[in-house]
């Protein structure tokens, strides 16, 4: 467990970050839950951190104490916010939460390990190994509903002016969030895996115009209402 040095980023696909402003971004996945080590998907339902999923909320805090981390950005799901703070607490930076930021929902499919999925949703589920990217779980989303979500995050945390962000969120939309920083296909993103305990530096620096063929998202000229900011225990 450690950082992953990522290096720099491809061609942005980011607008809203000031061209003479270099970014680090941190990016970390929840610690492990008791709905992972049973196989269960938890898209935005959830359960609690196990006591190593806890303690690799605590390493990712340390890890970072020397990053000179200037805010902390989670999904408001339990257990993403739960890592966040253990390592605000740490890093004694605030922890703003945003609904973008939240795992992709896995609409009926979640609680369900992927045998009872195979079992209660043959179809679909043969569907989904031929097309992840658009594959849509029942009731819930595809990656391409939420990849427009993953680009508005960026360019939410981009707009605040930070310099060295962690962003603490989820396995599938990491991926997503990936993607655009680096300048991903889909197919790329998706091949992707990320550990627990796990922190990917990349080193972003927009450039100076965004291809059309990818997604965008413009700044925001007032902050998300749905945003909110806590501070950790000090």
């Amino acid at each position: 467990m450690g950082i992953i040095d990522e290096g720099a980023a491809r061609p942005a696909r980011i607008t809203g970050l000031a061209n003479d402003v270099p970014v680090e971004f941190f990016l970390a996945r929840h610690g492990q839950t008791e709905w992972n080590l049973r196989g269960r998907r938890q898209g935005q339902l959830d359960s609690p951190l196990t006591p190593d999923g806890v303690a690799q909320a605590h390493h990712i805090g340390e890890l970072l104490a020397d990053q000179r981390i200037d805010s902390v950005f989670a999904s408001p799901l339990g257990r993403a916010l739960t890592t966040a703070t253990i390592c605000a607490t740490r890093l004694r930076v605030p922890v703003i939460t945003m609904p973008t930021l939240a795992e992709i929902d896995h609409g009926a499919w979640a609680g369900l390990t992927d045998p009872q999925i195979a079992e209660e949703y043959p179809e679909q589920y043969g569907h989904r190994n031929t097309d992840k990217y658009h594959f849509q779980f029942p009731g819930g989303e595809s990656y391409a509903n939420a990849d427009q979500r993953a680009l508005a995050a960026l360019v939410a945390i981009a707009d605040r002016h930070v310099r060295r962000p962690l962003v603490v969120s989820h396995e599938m939309i990491g991926r997503l969030l990936r993607r655009h920083l680096l300048g991903l296909t889909p197919s790329e993103a998706l091949a992707w895996n990320h550990p627990h305990g796990v922190v990917f530096r990349i080193r972003y620096h927009e450039a100076k115009t965004t291809p059309t063929d990818e997604p965008q998202a413009t700044r925001e000229t007032e902050p998300d209402p749905a945003t909110t900011t806590r501070s950790p225990a000090r």
